[in-house]
């Protein structure tokens, strides 16, 4: 097995703002396993000075030739959700591992597809349903399964953004409001989430009734004061079933002017585990937040804090990174060591695809205003009931 580092290609690398600038760039460039090779903007100005910025060799405007580039073996994909299929379809044709932030694609259909095209091509995939790697979703999984709670009977999840408070967002972010992008409430902070808790279970959602609201149909944006129509859900509420009859309920939003959070409760026969959203940055969802984990067993004992594992593989809290940070820094470091040693440490796109088949049924359930079950093969009978582009 080799020790070098594993050379990556970030596409969406801007040096000025977004996802890769705030935690994907200067994760990577704290974790030894990594080496950034090359950087990708739209534009010559900005590609260049992400590659001073950061130390990459090769500088790009055009994704096809940074992936095809021999001196990039991995490709990190993160960009709006609308272009992440033809980037990870170019990715592929190059032979090249990829990592696609979430969601996977705009549609399930497109999901589909790029899940089948990794498996062809034999490469190692990854999706960036990074909060399974955060401390507190670790050590919660693990008690879960040593049996501190006994059999799960229920969980309740509140999730609540700040995401256009106010009635208000930044214009870089109108997009989400279309619901057709696939890049709203539900699919992002329902996508998250929901995939955390069949993730803390190890197991999945089986039925579910849901209602989706847009309850801010007029956004201004920030910039300019522009009025933009909204018809991506701001509210997700759903009741559901887990495997082995549990009970989820779930109410998930945006537009939370204050006090913005997120709790998952899950109860027990035999005790009581909370995952809680803590310090800065707890109104910006699941996967962003800190995270603390709470716990109780037996009857009337009150939840108190649990000890947490250091973020394993990580450069560490003294490295400066933020709680954003040390959550992608572990899916990072366990990603280098599924591509350097085999395994299955990072979900893959497959199970993103599960994701987005879930996300259709609560689509279809508060669409048709009925239950939706999960069919005794594992799938969903349900297609994307919104319009196609």
């Amino acid at each position: 097995m080799t020790t070098e580092p594993i050379r990556i290609g970030v596409i969406g690398a801007s040096p000025d703002r977004g996802w890769a600038a705030a935690a994907h760039l200067p994760v990577l460039r704290h974790l030894p396993q990594y080496e950034i090779t090359a950087v990708g903007t739209r534009h010559a100005d900005s590609a260049h000075r992400a590659a001073r910025r950061y130390g990459a060799a090769h500088a790009f405007t055009d994704p096809r030739s940074l992936a095809g580039h021999p001196d990039v073996e991995l490709v990190a994909i993160v960009v709006k959700v609308p272009d992440h299929a033809r980037l990870v379809k170019a990715a592929l044709a190059a032979g090249k591992h990829v990592l696609c932030e979430w969601p996977l694609a705009r549609t399930t259909e497109e999901a589909a597809e790029l899940t089948a095209a990794a498996h062809a091509a034999g490469v190692v995939n990854a999706v960036g349903l990074q909060a399974r790697h955060a401390p507190a979703v670790v050590r919660a999984r693990e008690l879960i399964v040593q049996g501190y709670v006994g059999r799960v009977t229920s969980v309740t999840v509140y999730s609540a953004r700040g995401v256009a408070a106010g009635a208000r967002l930044p214009a870089a972010f109108a997009y989400t409001l279309d619901s057709t992008n696939g890049a709203g409430t539900l699919e992002v902070a329902g996508g998250h989430t929901l995939d955390t808790v069949q993730y803390l279970l190890g197991r999945e959602v089986t039925g579910v009734s849901a209602a989706l609201s847009v309850q801010h149909p007029r956004i201004t944006l920030d910039e300019d004061a522009r009025q933009v129509g909204a018809t991506s859900p701001d509210h997700v509420a759903l009741h559901a079933t887990l495997e082995g009859d549990a009970v989820l309920v779930a109410h998930i939003h945006d537009a939370k002017n204050s006090g913005g959070r997120t709790r998952i409760e899950i109860s027990g026969t035999k005790g009581e585990l909370a995952v809680v959203s803590a310090g800065p940055g707890g109104d910006r969802g699941l996967q962003i937040s800190g995270l603390s984990l709470l716990g109780a067993r037996g009857t009337g004992s009150a939840l108190r804090e649990l000890p947490l594992p250091g973020s394993r593989g990580t450069a560490g809290p003294a490295a400066g990174l933020d709680a954003a940070q040390q959550t992608m820094a572990a899916q990072y470091a366990a990603l280098a060591a599924d591509i350097r040693a085999g395994g299955s440490r990072v979900p893959r796109f497959a199970d993103g695809l599960g994701v987005h088949r879930l996300l259709d049924a609560v689509r279809l359930s508060a669409a048709a205003g009925c239950r939706v079950e999960r069919r005794a093969d594992g799938r969903w009978p349900v297609r994307s009931p919104w319009p196609q582009r």
